[in-house]
């Protein structure tokens, strides 16, 4: 990517962002073609390369895009801040609800993207996802209270466990074709509670 992306008007920017995230969510990496995104963003496919050199380009700026955007919605709901680590989670859902609800493509975009097997940028987004993932867990634990958990519990392992279950979760929807953000709020919900009833100390 070069600066004449960053050169366009804001509109142009995002008419571009959402293209790109239209598509790729609807597709697989390999079945996205350019041109369709172009189509969509109201471009010439040769200016889209123009802004982008090639498709992989574009495709890890939009994810980077994601989890920039996932990063100042918990900044804003307050995710970092807090000492326990369920009401922090709670905040972190309704903030990821919300970015969904608002930018529906993105959050499409977003979970084909971490299962994506494409070997030309698979790797790329693992381990940008884990280097935002360990930015994100680092920020919260800071501020966590250890006091709240059961005595004696393994806190690395409950992570794992969380992060585990919440994986297969979303792998589960893909498989069934259709993020569904309304059952997504309250199956977490419901989740939420029953790690609270097992790892938070009884009072």
């Amino acid at each position: 990517m070069n600066e004449r992306f960053f050169s366009l008007p804001p509109k142009k920017q995002q008419a571009i962002v959402n293209a790109g995230y239209r598509v790729f969510s609807q597709n697989s990496y390999k079945n996205s073609p350019m041109s369709e995104i172009a189509q969509e963003a109201g471009i010439s496919k040769s200016l889209l390369f123009h802004y982008f050199r090639n498709k992989k380009e574009l495709y890890l700026f939009l994810w980077d895009k994601c989890a920039q955007t996932t990063i100042a919605f918990l900044t804003q709901y307050g995710c970092y801040e807090q000492e326990e680590l369920f009401v922090s989670m709670q905040r972190g859902m309704r903030a990821k609800m919300d970015i969904i609800r608002q930018y529906p493509d993105m959050g499409h975009f977003t979970i084909r993207a971490f299962y994506e097997k494409d070997a030309e940028i698979s790797a790329a987004i693992q381990e940008s996802y884990h280097r935002y993932f360990n930015l994100k867990a680092d920020r919260v634990r800071m501020n966590l209270n250890p006091e709240q958990f059961v005595p004696g519990l393994d806190i690395s392992m409950m992570y794992r466990e969380m992060y585990w279950a919440s994986e297969g979760y979303l792998w589960e929807m893909v498989q069934r074709g259709n993020v569904d953000v309304e059952q997504m709020e309250k199956d977490f919900t419901k989740l939420l509670e029953f790690w609270k009833n097992i790892y938070l100390r009884k009072e």
